[in-house]
């Protein structure tokens, strides 16, 4: 009914087995996600400096920036924000959700450093959430 297996399997699911392809450690794989939570939150950064420019999100940009470069081992790609100009309320949003997401994952690899700078940056963003929204009420 059923042909039996010719060849090796393509998994190595026994003990003691190796595969010809690397794998990364826990650790690895937290740092890549914790620089990639970052560098996002870098570029949404900019992009509010580059609509309201203000010596706090300079700061923050930059401290995002020395993270990021600590994470990844080597430089920081930045982008120079440029186009149209979007929704100052809609990046201060993302940016809160970005350092949310960095701060889970920054406390999963009890990176203190990343952590305080993380929730700084989601508290520095819900308090200018709540100031627009009460202004707008």
């Amino acid at each position: 009914m059923y042909e039996p297996i010719r060849s090796k399997s393509v998994h190595s699911t026994m003990a003691g087995t190796t595969s010809d392809f690397p794998h990364r450690s826990r650790e690895e794989e937290l740092d890549i996600q914790l620089a990639g939570h970052l560098a996002a939150l870098l570029a949404v950064t900019d992009e509010l400096r580059a609509v309201e420019p203000s010596g706090d999100l300079d700061n923050a940009a930059e401290r995002l920036a020395e993270q990021v470069t600590r994470l990844r081992g080597g430089s920081c790609v930045r982008t120079v924000p440029g186009g149209e100009v979007r929704d100052r309320a809609a990046l201060h949003e993302r940016a809160h959700a970005l350092a949310g997401r960095a701060l889970v994952v920054a406390a999963s690899r009890a990176d203190t450093a990343v952590a305080i700078l993380a929730a700084e940056r989601m508290e520095a963003h819900a308090a200018i959430l709540e100031a627009e929204e009460l202004t707008s009420h």
